[in-house]
């Protein structure tokens, strides 16, 4: 009895240490971290790690997919295109990229051939995130507005990833997205649109004046634009009606000037045709009859039947 309790227990341990051997027999890959995010110009790891092989010396590859197009990275024990010069290997199967840039995001795979193992290939992906602060935005504010028109001012960047968010500042002071949810501004009409870097003002006031500039951020960090300054002025009605009637008045005197000119013959053309003054002739049908006194003349008709 004491015999067959052995033979059991002995079989039970050959069979776990069959399935053992089955698992550790197929190459496994694992890392510690799928979706890495840094900051452009810093260092990154893709992590890369072999748990289980049978293969001393597996054959180790990485490839870069990004646009749809596929490219090596490390192939024949060698770093190869653009990450050349600024990657290495490390723990046997993982990279390093020093200086990483925004170039650099994309999805890398890990690729281990264990010819010793049943299952002799795996792999693994890693998307790569790199994030890139803001270049100073351009902002465009107008100079002037008059009282009670409408007035946008924008700021714009186009190279912060992921995309910025903008926050207008006047005076050093930072604006709220409604100027109706701030007690503070109850005296201004302005929207600022956090996604576009749009500030709109319905009707600016006299308290609008002032200097006013954009800051782009996001996780990568921040850029501001130089300050502007922004006028809001009277309109001078009396100034310009006077201005309408100066203009009336001027036009009507150069009507004036031009009639009078024209009545005067300023515009007839006294040009003669090189000819000298001719008396008139004689007209048909009259006869001319000398009197006795010299110079009397009379005439008669005459009819032509």
């Amino acid at each position: 009895m004491i015999k067959r309790k052995a033979f059991d227990l002995s079989l039970v341990s050959s069979v776990v240490d069959l399935k053992i051997g089955c698992l550790i027999e197929a190459v496994d890959l694992k890392s510690s971290n799928r979706n890495p995010v840094v900051h452009e110009f810093e260092s990154v790891e893709l992590s890369c790690i072999i748990t289980e092989s049978q293969t001393n010396d597996p054959r180790i590859e990485w490839k870069k997919i990004q646009g749809g197009q596929t490219s090596y990275v490390y192939f024949n024990n060698k770093i190869q295109g653009d990450l050349a010069g600024r990657t290495d290997v490390f723990g046997k199967s993982s990279l390093r990229i020093w200086n990483v840039t925004r170039s650099d995001s994309a999805i890398y795979r890990c690729e281990v051939v264990a010819v010793h193992d049943r299952k002799a290939v795996d792999e693994i992906t890693i998307e790569l995130i790199v994030q890139v602060k803001p270049v100073t935005p351009v902002c465009r504010v107008p100079k002037a507005v008059p009282v009670g028109k409408m007035a946008t001012l924008q700021c714009q960047e186009s190279e912060g990833y992921p995309r910025p968010h903008y926050s207008w500042y006047r005076n050093d002071v930072p604006l709220p997205t409604d100027s109706r949810a701030n007690p503070r501004f109850h005296n201004s009409s302005f929207r600022v649109n956090s996604e576009t870097g749009t500030l709109v003002f319905s009707a600016v006031h006299k308290d609008d004046s002032g200097q006013y500039y954009c800051i782009a951020s996001n996780d990568a960090g921040s850029s501001r634009c130089e300050g502007q300054d922004m006028e809001v002025y009277d309109l001078n009605i009396a100034g310009i009606i006077g201005g309408v009637l100066v203009v009336l008045i001027v036009l009507a005197l150069i009507t004036m000037g031009i009639c009078c000119a024209y009545r005067r013959g300023c515009f007839i053309n006294n040009k003669q045709d090189g000819e000298s003054y001719k008396s008139p002739g004689k007209h048909d049908g009259v006869n001319y009859i000398r009197t006795n006194e010299e110079g009397d003349f009379r005439h008669k008709s005459s009819f032509v039947i």
